[in-house]
């Protein structure tokens, strides 16, 4: 597959009961060594991945001996304690040994839906990144509710991707692709190549779950690819259960693409220009003339803030003269924003009484 070989930012999604034997409860760990081996070989060709994995429920039930069918609320966060420490040993214990540092990120619902802890997430995954590591990320069961959970690692993984501006997802599933009815139920069902509008009639087909591990249907992961696919990340589905299932993917394996829209950078520019903004940072010529060059926007070049802003907020971004010049979601309060502005980044921790970030927003959090 052309799309994932050529792929800079990967996340790739696994169930359950790819990682977990449903009788035994009991790691597959040759399987999971495989897969360890193909995102070893993407980061050598240069792609930043990360793993959105499930698992930590269904390896916690077996240690506990927790029976078989649906668990309680209680039962589910103890066995995720129990088991997201196994996990993550799991894939730190399979890839150190091919090169890759491993970090474990877990995250709730409320991480995606509040601006600022959105922000503290993805500037925690970009660092992780840039340090070369790999990411696991899973929803914090031992502390969700169904209040606050995504439901399932299909949103979850597209929500990853729309927040890192991955440009391709694979789902790997307990089918080849997407079809125009359950292929396990209707042998006339056909097989989806590429789909590049999910328009009502596709979504009509999507079916429900199929496993007892897993919970995501074929209609959560319609829904994953329609917010990848709107955030500019192409998605795809394939059959995951074989060995290094990435590598048999790019060699051509069954697949459904999902084509993306638009690019991860112009989807993210949108979003912010179209929020409303909640305050004003007025700046002087050398701040105007750096941005249009594509630089982040500092302290030192804001001359006025107006409004009352949290971190996290979109602000609008003006010229001396009040001309508009973009938006821009802002690293620091109202109070805080008029303590630096005008000053040096290295004398923002000794008015602020803390360590601060070099840029008031960062270009990537920019739209001019």
């Amino acid at each position: 597959m052309a799309a994932l070989s050529k792929a800079k930012r990967v996340v790739v999604k696994i169930g359950s009961a790819l990682l977990v034997d449903a009788k035994t409860g009991a790691l597959k760990a040759d399987w999971l060594g495989s897969l360890c081996a193909d995102v070893a070989a993407l980061k050598t060709r240069g792609a930043d991945v990360v793993l959105v994995s499930s698992g930590s429920i269904a390896l916690g039930r077996g240690v506990l001996g927790l029976p078989a069918g649906a668990l309680s609320l209680e039962q589910s966060q103890a066995a995720a304690a129990v088991g997201q420490i196994r996990l993550a040993r799991a894939y730190e214990q399979a890839l150190a040994p091919l090169g890759a540092i491993t970090a474990q990120v877990l995250v709730t619902l409320e991480d995606s839906a509040d601006r600022r802890r959105y922000l503290n997430s993805r500037a925690t995954l970009e660092t992780l990144l840039s340090l070369g590591v790999v990411p696991i990320v899973n929803e914090n069961d031992t502390v969700a509710t169904d209040e606050i959970r995504f439901g399932d690692n299909d949103r979850l993984a597209a929500q990853v991707a729309v927040t890192i501006g991955a440009d391709h997802l694979v789902l790997l599933s307990d089918v080849d692709g997407f079809y125009s009815g359950n292929p396990k139920d209707d042998p006339t069902a056909t097989r989806y190549d590429v789909i590049t509008q999910i328009t009502p009639e596709i979504e009509a087909m999507a079916g429900d779950a199929g496993t007892g591990l897993s919970k995501g249907g074929m209609k959560t992961k319609v829904i994953a690819a329609k917010t990848a696919t709107g955030a500019g990340c192409d998605m795809t589905i394939t059959e995951g259960s074989r060995l290094n299932p990435l590598t048999t993917l790019i060699k051509g394996a069954a697949s459904t693409l999902f084509t993306a829209r638009t690019t991860p950078k112009a989807a993210r520019k949108h979003w912010i220009s179209s929020m409303k903004p909640q305050g004003v940072l007025v700046l002087d010529d050398g701040a105007v003339t750096a941005l249009r060059s594509g630089k982040s926007l500092l302290a030192a070049g804001v001359t006025d803030v107006i409004g009352t802003f949290l971190r996290g907020d979109p602000v609008d971004i003006q010229g001396a003269d009040g001309t508009h010049l973009g938006a821009g979601l802002v690293a620091y309060t109202a109070d805080e924003a008029r303590a630096i502005k005008g000053q040096r980044s290295d004398q923002i921790e000794p008015i602020l009484g803390h360590p601060g970030r070099a840029a008031l927003i960062h270009r990537d959090d920019m739209s001019l």
